[in-house]
């Protein structure tokens, strides 16, 4: 449910005075500056949700903030999920130190709200109470990296403070193997490619991720993607793309640029495949780690879904 613009009689969570260094600011820009932990998303969803007022007023996250005036808040964001403990859970692999699970499409990894159940991540804190205070930010307990919505695949949480700080200082330095299957459009598909250009956040706030010109742009980063084909059916490829330290939608930017635009994915340029239903043709396949003495070797694999292995053969 959508939460209500706040009465005007209603008392701020939290009130930010405009400081003259702030004059011209962004209001999304100056909400994470005062609190870092919502990051981008966060403030963005606070003022979709009409839960940011300036001077009285509501307003959108582009809005320029001047001296003087006054920034309300009213909602909380970033809280932690309501736990699950009866909620579905696919473990490929449980240890006493971390756990590795097959999140299905359609559900999302973790909240984007302040409460939201139905996540993976609400799932997890219900069958791990432990991953309460572990990891990035209280919404996603114990995840390393998450899932789009409409993607499915293994996903890998930390039990344990130490796991969680061994796994981000591999995931950072592309020592922990992913791998992707995605179905694309055959058109000259090669048998083996390198897709490595930088990538960087959409201009507009989004959300969305767009090819950079250089590493120079702000919030830009060079991702390599290495694509191998596996299999191909009519119009339709099936490849295997490794990307260790994956960028928020690298490997749908990736393959979108090269011009294998994943099936299913609308927002870049995959097209509607009614086939597909609420998901694009993305799974993430593969997870492992070397080991080191502080967090053990593991390898997890996960197959191609049956859904999208009917859609594949269908050609």
């Amino acid at each position: 449910m959508k939460p209500q613009v706040p009465a005007a009689a209603a008392a701020p969570l939290h009130v930010y005075p405009v400081e003259p260094a702030a004059h011209g600011e962004r209001l999304d820009k100056f909400l994470v500056q005062q609190r870092p932990e919502l990051g981008r998303q966060g403030a963005r969803w606070l003022t979709e949700q009409g839960l940011v007022r300036v001077d009285g007023a509501r307003a959108v996250k582009s809005r320029r903030l001047r001296a003087g005036e006054r920034v309300e808040v009213f909602g909380a964001f970033g809280g932690a999920p309501p736990p699950e403990p009866q909620a579905a859970l696919s473990i490929v692999l449980e240890r006493a130190d971390l756990v590795v699970v097959d999140k299905p499409a359609g559900q999302p990894s973790a909240p984007l709200g302040a409460v939201t159940p139905g996540t993976l991540a609400g799932a997890l804190l219900g069958r791990y109470p432990e991953m309460h205070g572990v990891g990035y930010r209280a919404r996603e307990p114990g995840l390393l990296h998450r899932l789009d919505t409409r993607t499915s695949g293994l996903i890998l949480a930390a039990r344990t403070p130490l796991a969680f700080e061994t796994l981000r200082a591999a995931l950072t330095g592309e020592r922990l193997h992913k791998r992707y299957l995605a179905i694309v459009a055959d058109l000259g598909l090669p048998d083996a490619a390198l897709l490595e250009q930088p990538l960087a956040p959409h201009p507009s706030g989004s959300g969305r991720v767009v090819l950079a010109a250089s590493e120079e742009v702000k919030g830009a980063r060079r991702c390599r993607s290495r694509l191998r084909t596996l299999e191909r059916h009519g119009r339709w490829a099936l490849v295997e793309v490794a990307a260790s330290r994956a960028y928020r939608h690298q490997v749908r930017v990736h393959l979108a640029a090269a011009g294998w635009p994943i099936a299913g994915d609308r927002e870049y340029g995959g097209g509607v495949a009614l086939e597909l239903e609420q998901r694009h043709a993305l799974h993430a396949s593969h997870l492992s780690w070397d080991g080191d003495p502080s967090v053990l070797p593991f390898v997890a694999d996960s197959p191609l879904p049956g859904d999208l292995r009917a859609f594949l053969e269908r050609g």
